[in-house]
């Protein structure tokens, strides 16, 4: 069976200072899973960023992916970090690591360790808008 796996799709600032994130949550596995909660640290060249805490129960057929909306609070560095990277229209790498809880078909939940690097660059078009 194979480890599923997360990343961020699209992350957005909204007016009240609040992050929206795109969360993709793919399932490499031959069998379908359900995805029921999401830990995950979120760090921007390697500086705390945010938190992200989500239930999505989403079930995700073999070897597919979905996303998952969801809200969340950054950090003063992470608000800052995303303000400078759209204020400059640069990218920033990320980094996610946690765990992902997923039920495979016929199975009991379990918690998978996730770590995954990749980067988010400015929208043209979309304000405040990160993919």
């Amino acid at each position: 069976m194979s480890q599923p796996a997360a990343s961020l799709q699209q992350l957005t600032v909204r007016a009240d200072g609040r992050w929206e994130l795109q969360l993709r949550l793919n399932n490499y596995s031959s069998m379908p899973m359900r995805f029921t909660a999401v830990r995950l640290d979120l760090r921007f060249d390697n500086g705390a960023a945010a938190h992200i805490e989500a239930q999505p129960n989403l079930e995700i057929g073999p070897e597919s992916a979905d996303t998952h909306v969801t809200t969340l609070v950054p950090t003063p560095a992470g608000m800052a970090r995303i303000a400078t990277a759209l204020a400059d229209g640069h990218g920033l790498s990320y980094t996610l690591e946690g765990s992902v809880q997923a039920t495979p078909e016929g199975a009991g939940a379990k918690d998978w360790k996730v770590k995954a690097s990749s980067a988010l660059s400015p929208v043209p078009g979309l304000p405040g808008t990160l993919r």
